[in-house]
């Protein structure tokens, strides 16, 4: 079975991790294991300088693993141009969800749903200078035209309804 994707995409300071939070959220109140997945286009830290994970990767660990009763966390270290895309993180990763989240990944071919704010921009990233087929719908904070079904903002539900019947049943 493959793990079914959508990427939640919008420029910087739209709202992108807010609406997230309200779709796992009500993904999990209808019992469905989810996973998300976050982009970084730049290079990011979660050690804490002096802590021993951080002394331990800094020493050459390749892959640290923190465990504990009720989580695990996980630093591998890549080559910067040998990034895993993100099909091999799901099927690497994520084969224990019903469905995967993610954030950014713009250029990806997975389905998207694009977040929008009228004072952020006019533009939509997927319909802009070049046409993303894989655009599934778009959550604004103001009316438009658009060529996929259009939400509120905030209608968690209602992107969650349109997920379920797409993906998971």
């Amino acid at each position: 079975m493959t793990i079914p994707v959508v990427s939640i995409v919008a420029k910087s300071g739209t709202g992108k991790t807010t609406l997230l939070e309200k779709m796992i959220a009500e993904l999990k109140q209808r019992g469905y294991k989810v996973a998300v997945i976050k982009h970084d286009a730049h290079r990011f830290e979660i050690d804490h300088e002096g802590k021993d994970s951080w002394r331990l990767s800094r020493a050459g660990a390749d892959t640290m693993l923190i465990t504990s009763p009720d989580k695990l966390a996980m630093i591998k270290r890549y080559v910067p141009e040998q990034e895993p895309s993100l099909t091999e993180s799901v099927a690497i990763y994520c084969q224990d969800v019903d469905i995967v989240l993610t954030e950014g990944f713009k250029k990806s071919t997975m389905p998207k749903i694009e977040v929008h704010r009228r004072a952020r921009s006019e533009q939509l990233i997927c319909r802009g200078e070049e046409y993303d087929a894989n655009l599934i719908a778009v959550a604004s904070d103001s009316p438009m035209r658009v060529d996929v079904p259009l939400y509120d903002i905030n209608d968690a539900q209602g992107l969650c309804d349109l997920v379920v019947e797409r993906y998971l049943r």
